[in-house]
Parts: structure tokens; sequence; C-alpha cells
């Protein structure tokens, strides 16, 4: 019977009843050792009658052991292992040793494992109970944060109960629960054959913690030996009476509970490694009649994981490394031998090293990529040779930043830097350093650390890589000078590239830095782009959005979109999260600069939730800078929120180009909203920014926008020169997009119907609604400042039906105006119920509407069905719609 938690179970049994009817919940529970939180979860799993239960329970013994948990929990489930998307299956099924390793993303186990919960969950509601979490090891950890962040609308409960105060992946952001002590009239309850004064003295002692209550009730005299009205610290008068207990058992019976410490707890396996040391495994009866052990269904099971880890920890050290030897000899599992070993040896052991890389190899290849860190680093501290310990240390830093561990792995890296590596493991170690930086610290340190590592690179293929990468710091720096003379010595080195891959690679950095020097560039990224596609790059998952941005750089139609679309693709499938949110910022930016801005605002949404998921920070930035801009033309003030955390980040990492669009993007919606004086400030800091990096690219310009706010000013000499200014960097570029916007700057300056028509015309070749709109209202409002009203209410009505479409209301509301001043009143769009769509919503209705099922818009969202559903049934009633086909000529997609 469950005592003192009665508001405590009633949030158990709101879950574990919304699951009963398809609403999922997940909970963390947290307190301190012997707070009631395994009680909890026992009770719960006694309410979950009706439920499937699968539970799971994290031990010290495999935090070390790839997915070793999540194994433990999904066991049961496995059978509905072939009813998930095959990528999922082979993820998960390498992930848990049932198939042969293949290389996947750190989250591509976390996707199988919610689609695995939830296809089990189909046949019956379903309760995961996971306790110990804290002691879990990180890929079972992170692949159930995974699965929990997703659960919406399917009939699963998930429970997780783990120690306060003690960092793990599950504390990030699940809903919680923190267990205090029980009330005094619990405690009375708990601890009913004490005197009451006794009990109200344990009561305060031990501040209501039950264990701390039961384990002092059969030891009252400790409270004499404790100053009075002094609280005693919980855990450690647990371990300390946990080990007073073990130490009146036999020497026998203390090896027997050391040995079940620190193996797997398989009875079997424990006797094995007790007959190794002479002893045998009967004496645990002695610990089970102690209260510190149960032997039950051929398993040792600890009364509390308190009482497990203090028999370790008080052990002489001595006998933990005999103890560990005797594990090690008597283990089948080659990996567990390694671990084990290496917890025996005393010094450098280059044989158990080399146990340890073959470990770690095994894990990377699973995916388990924090256990792999763990474990190359281990082995270059056994390692006897410099080289070798500077190369496993390098391992171990990459390992971790493939686990997502940017500190760690920094660490590391400095380590092994420390030890005068070979060059090759040296430029290995900095190329590593600068993609931490450019993605999760600063890009000027990333372009420090690059350049100076192609400095010393005698291999002009690897120093191409690292230079491009160089450039991709340059780029979010804006550091147009610093970039150009990358571009050069890219352009020095591709002579001597024979390969098609580096080449291309090179050209496009190199084309890339130059435009935004102001240097020419865009005929070399046009070559580059035309050259025979490379697989060697297009299997290069960090390098391969050099392709697409590119591409993009162009503004052209035709050119990158198709590329961007099928990299998409392929990352969704092979559930790729770590590359989607560069991967999406792109696709946004192209979709902003067409009509398809609900699409862009889908993409920069999913972008934003990628990226605080991952923790990449720079990614993050550049997409909330893409949103702002975006939502600073529809004219929604929520733009400003998003702007002001850019430029937080933006400030902190010298995100330069994050924080040129955002201030972009408030200039923007100033203007937009018809307040130039308003918009003024922030365009001028914009220019200020472009001055102070040398960044002559004309796309990053406010000019044109510039313009507009002088002339509305009054400040007609500054519109003019500024138009000049501008066309002379957007002739010298020479691209359609930046030559149009120019026109309509010197139209608005000079008052010249030559120059509108300019842009217009320039216009025709790209995709941009928005700036074709801006420039029909332009021109429509100088036409009808010139008494030519017909012709002005054509541009003007254009003008309104473009920025009506796009959304674009408060634009929409000026050109509206200017026509009205022609004497014809606008007809304006009705805004449609797609309009109220979330961007996730939308994102679902547009996979559905284009012929995906649902398990397959799932897979490409690593959400579940049911949640799918959920999100479509709201489609259904915003859009008033009862079917797929109503979906599908509702939004176009016919």
């Amino acid at each position: 019977m469950l005592i003192g938690r009665d508001a405590e179970r009633r949030v158990v049994e709101q879950l574990v009843a919304g699951a009963r009817v398809g609403a999922a919940g997940v909970l963390l529970v947290t307190g301190e050792p012997g707070i009631g939180k395994t009680s909890l979860l026992d009770e719960a799993a006694a309410l979950a009658g009706g439920l499937r239960i699968l539970r799971a329970r994290g031990a010290e013994a495999e935090r070390e052991v790839p997915f070793a948990a999540l194994l433990q929990l999904l066991r049961p489930a496995l059978s509905s292992l072939d009813r998930i998307p095959v990528p999922q299956q082979s993820a998960l099924a390498s992930a848990l040793a049932l198939r042969p390793a293949t290389p996947a993303d750190r989250f591509a186990v976390g996707a199988a494992t919610l689609s695995l919960i939830c296809r089990y969950a189909e046949e019956a509601p379903l309760a995961l109970i996971i306790d110990d979490a804290h002691l879990l090891d990180r890929p079972s950890a992170e692949a159930l944060l995974f699965a929990a962040r997703r659960l919406v609308a399917d009939p699963i409960v998930m429970l997780i109960a783990a120690r306060a105060h003690e960092p793990h992946p599950l504390e990030a952001d699940l809903p919680r629960l923190q267990l205090d002590g029980i009330t005094l009239e619990a405690a009375q309850q708990l601890v009913q054959h004490l005197p009451g004064d006794l009990v109200e003295q344990l009561y305060q002692t031990v501040a209501g913690n039950p264990l701390a209550l039961l384990e002092l009730a059969d030891d009252p005299d400790r409270l004499h030996r404790t100053p009075p009205g002094v609280p005693l610290p919980v855990p450690t008068m647990l371990a300390e009476a946990f080990v007073s207990r073990a130490n009146r058992l036999t020497p026998a019976a203390r090896t027997a509970l050391l040995v079940s410490a620190i193996d797997d707890c398989e009875l079997g396996a424990v006797a094995r490694a007790c007959a190794e040391l002479g002893v045998d495994v009967a004496v645990l009866e002695e610990a089970e009649a102690a209260g510190l052990v149960a032997i039950r269904d051929g398993e040792v099971v600890w009364r509390h994981p308190l009482v497990r880890s203090a028999i370790y920890t008080s052990a002489d050290p001595a006998e933990r490394r005999t103890a560990h030897r005797a594990v090690a000899r008597t283990t089948p599992d080659e990996d567990r031998r390694a671990w084990h070993l290496s917890e025996a040896v005393l010094g450098a052991d280059d044989e158990v090293a080399a146990g340890l890389v073959v470990a770690a190899e095994h894990a990377a290849a699973r995916g388990a990529h924090a256990v792999a860190a763990t474990a190359y680093e281990r082995a270059g501290r056994l390692s006897q040779g410099v080289q070798d310990r500077a190369l496993r240390l390098v391992d171990a830093g990459e390992a971790a930043w493939s686990a997502g561990l940017a500190e760690r792995a920094e660490a590391l890296l400095a380590d092994a830097l420390m030890l005068q590596p070979p060059l090759s493991v040296k430029l290995r170690a900095q190329e590593i350093r600068g993609d931490i930086e450019v993605k999760c610290g600063s890009p000027r340190r990333a372009l420090d650390i690059l350049v100076a590592a192609a400095a010393e690179c005698t291999d002009p293929e690897v120093a191409t890589g690292l230079l491009a990468d160089a450039v991709g710091a340059c780029f979010r720096l804006c550091d147009a000078a610093a970039g150009l003379g990358v571009a050069h010595e890219l352009d020095r080195l591709r002579p001597a590239l024979e390969r098609p891959g580096p080449r291309i690679m090179g050209m496009l950095a190199s084309g890339v830095a130059k435009v935004l020097a102001g240097d020419g560039g865009m005929d070399q990224i046009r070559a580059a782009i035309g050259l025979e596609p490379s697989d060697e790059l297009d299997r290069d998952r960090r390098r391969q959005v050099w392709m697409v941005l590119a591409a993009l750089f162009l503004r052209e139609t035709g050119t990158g979109r198709e590329m961007l679309q099928q990299a998409m693709l392929e990352r969704r499938e092979q559930v790729a999260l770590g590359t989607l949110p560069g991967l999406l910022f792109v696709l946004a930016r192209d979709d902003a600069t067409t009509d398809r801005w609900a699409d862009a605002e889908t993409s920069y949404d999913e972008g934003i939730r990628l990226s605080r998921e991952t923790g990449q920070t720079t990614e993050l930035a550049m997409n909330l800078a893409g949103m702002a801009w975006l939502w600073s033309h529809e004219g929604r003030a929520e733009c400003q929120e998003l702007a002001a955390e850019c430029l937080r980040i933006c400030a902190e990492q010298e995100i330069h180009l994050g924080t040129l669009w955002s201030l972009f993007a408030l200039g923007d919606l100033e203007l937009g909203r018809g307040d130039p004086a308003a918009a003024l400030p922030q365009y001028e800091r914009l220019v200020d920014v472009l001055a102070e990096y040398g960044l002559k690219d004309p796309d990053l310009s406010p000019a044109p926008e510039l313009v507009e706010v002088y002339l509305r000013l009054g400040r007609v000499d500054d519109a003019k020169r500024v138009a000049d200014e501008h066309s002379t960097l957007a002739e010298a570029k020479g691209q359609p997009w930046s030559l149009a916007r120019a026109a309509r700057a010197r139209g608005v300056a000079g008052d010249s119907e030559e120059d509108f028509l300019l842009a217009l015309s320039r216009h025709e070749v790209t995709l941009d609604a928005f700036e074709l709109a801006r420039t029909r209202l332009a021109y429509g409002a100088w036409l009808r400042r010139v008494r030519r009203r017909v012709d002005a209410r054509t541009q003007l009505r254009l003008a309104v039906e473009g920025f009506d479409t796009l959304g674009a209301l408060g634009w929409a509301d000026q050109a509206a105006a200017e026509l009205k001043a022609t004497g014809e009143t606008a007809r304006r769009r009705v805004p449609s119920t797609a309009d109220e769509l979330t961007p996730q919503e939308r994102q679902i209705a547009v996979l559905l509407a284009d012929g995906h099922s649902i398990r397959e818009a799932a897979a490409r969202l690593f959400l579940s069905p049911k949640t799918v559903e959920y999100h479509l049934r709201k489609v259904y009633t915003k859009l008033g719609i009862h079917s797929r086909t109503e979906l599908a000529e509702h939004l176009g997609r016919t």
C-alpha cells in the first residue's frame, strides 16, 4: 500500500486514464534517494490494469553498455519491429545488436523507438515505466527523450523516475513531478510500532524520507549519535547504514555482493565470477537475509540502488580490481570484457586499450556515440604510446561530437592536441573543432582554427575541405575580406585537385566568398553546378549543403531547387536530424523568395524546433532570422521576439549574418506598417554593419528600402545617392534579382519610368513574388503622381493581388490605398481558412494532399501516426472539409 502519496497517485492515475482514451502522457518523477519514486512507479503499474506494460531500470553496471536499457524496455515489443519503416527497422535492430551494425544518425534510434512503441500500442494502450533513469546508458536515454517529446495523441503513458540533482538527458524539458518527504501523519502510519515522540524526532531528522524512516526505525540509537536539531544528509546516512549491514556479513558473502554490484546481476554470471574467486554464490543468502538483496527469477535484485553503489564504493580498490578481473574472465561478451579489464588494470596497458577501441567501434556502428566516446577516451588514457593516445583521444572527441556533446568533444580534442600528434591527426582534430565552433560556438574561432590548419596541410584535397569550411564560417561572420583571402587560396589549390568532389566544393566555396565581397564569383558557381555530379560530395552530409546553398546564390529559376528537395528527402529517410536544420534553413530561404511563403514558414518552424533539440545554436539563429524576416513582411509583431532572440545569440557568438537579417526584418516590419521614421534606424544600423565587415553583396543591402524611406522623409539627395551606389554593386554582380531591386530604387529616386520597366523585365526571370509586388506598387504610385491613373490602376491592382496572395497584408493595404487614390476600390482577397493552419498542421496537410499515407507522413516528420491523425482532424475542422480529395483541392495540390 502506498502511504502518504494521495496527490501524486491522482496525477499518475489521470495520466493512465488518459492513455486509455488515446491521450498520451509523459511524466518525470524526481526526488532524493529513498523518497518513494519506485513505490510510485509500482503503484502506477498496479493502476494500469488492461494496459500493456514495458519496464526498464537503469543500472550503474550498464551505463556504458550501448542501448542496454532500451533493449530491456523494448524486448517484449520487438515482435512489432517489422511493422515500422525499413530505415528505422535497420537503425533499431542495429542499435539493439539484433542485426549486423549499420551506420545511423544518433536520432534514428529515437525515431525508431517512437515508431515501435506506437505500433505496439495499436493493439492495446501502453505504459512505459522507467526507473532510475539517471543510471541509463546515454544512448537509451536520448532515444527515450526523442520519443517522449513527440507523444501527443497516442494511447501511451511514459513514467520516468530519476534521482534529483544528477544530470541525465531525460531531465531536459519533460513534465516533472518533484517528490518531497511524506507528512508527519503518513510517517506515523509507516512506522507505527514506534512511540509518537520518537517518530516525530525521526521525521524531523530525515525530512520525511520514507526509506530513511524505515532504516532509522531499525536503529533508533543512531539518533543519539546525531547532534539535536541537525538534519542528516539522507543519501550518506542510508549508504552508511547499508555498508554497516554488509560489514556484518562473512567475507565470502561480501565478495559475492561486490561481484553482483559490478556485473549485470544475472545469477548465472555472478556464480561464474564468484567461482573464479573461490566463492560459492549460495552465500548471497546471507545478504538476502540482511535485507540488502533478493534473489528473484534468476537475478540478484537490490533493495535500492544506493545499496549497490554503497557496496561498490566502500570496497577496497584492490578488491574491486580483483572482482573486475574475475568478471572479465567469465563474461562471453568481448566488449564487456574490455570494460571490466579497463577497471582492473593499474597504469597503461596497450592490450586492454586495444580491446576498448574495438568496443568503441562496435558502439559507434550501432549509433551509441556517447558510449563510443567514453571507450575511446579510456583507451587513450591507457595507451602507452603518445601517438596512439592522441589518435584515440581524437576518436573520442569525434564520437562525443557525433553524440551532440560539444563541450566534452572540445575538451578531448584539446587534450589530444596538447600531445603534439602527427600532422594528419592534428588536422582531423582541427577540422572537428572548426565544425563544432561553426555550429555551436563562435564562427570567428572556427575561421581561425580552419585557416591555420589549412596553412599547415600538405594535401590539397584536405586543405580544400578545411578552407571550404572556413568560407562557411566567413559566411556566418559576414567577414568579406577574410572570405576573399580564403577564396584566393582555394583558387590556388584547384589545379592540384584530381577528384571531382573536392574540385566542385572548392569552386562553390570560392564563388560564394567572392560574391559576398562583391568580387564576381557568379560564373564560378554556375560552372561548378554545371559539372558532372560527384557521388563523393553527395555522400558527405556535412559539406553537401554547398551544392544547394551555392545554387541558391544565383537566385535564378530552375537552379538548386530539385537538388535541395532530394537532399531533404534523403535526410528524412536516413533520420539524419543533425543535418536537417541547415538544409531546412536553405529550403525555407528559397521558398521565402518565391510565392511559397506558407511552405517557408513550415520549414523555418521545423528548423527552429530541430535546432533547439540538437543544440545547434548557429542554425537556430539563422532559422530565427529567416522566420523574423518572413513574418516582418506579413506584418506580424511576433517577428520582433524572434529577432530579439536571434540578435542575442548572434551577439554572443558573432553570427553577423543573423544580425543582418534580423535588422532587415525589424526595418521591413516598420516600413510595411507605413512608418518610415521607425524603419530608418534599423536600416541605417544594417548599413553600418555591412560597411564594418566589408560586405558588398547587393542582396544583403537595404538600399532599395532606404531609398523609399529617405524619399518619404523628404531626404531626396540621400535617396538618389543610395540608389546610385547600389546600382553600381548590382551591375557588378549582374544577377536579375539584384538588378531588379536596383532598377526599382533608381525609378523611385529619379522618377524614371524606364527604370521601372527595366525592373519589371528583370523580375520575369526570378521567382520573388514579393519583390515583384513591391516594384508594381512603387511604379503604380509613381504613375498616379504623374496623373496616369488608368496605367496606375493596372499596376496597383496586380500589387494588391500579389501582396494579398502572399499574406503581406500591410503592404496590400498600402497598395489598396494608392489604388483608391486613383478612384478605384481594390477587390481584396478573402482570407482563407488555410491561413489559420499552424506550420506543423500545414506540413502534415501538404504531405497528405500530395498522396502520402499517414504512416509515410509520420516517418518523414518523426511523429507517431496517431499524432498525424490528431493534427489532420484539426486541419479538417479548420478548413471545413472531410476528405483527402477536398484537402488537395483546398491547398491547390491537384
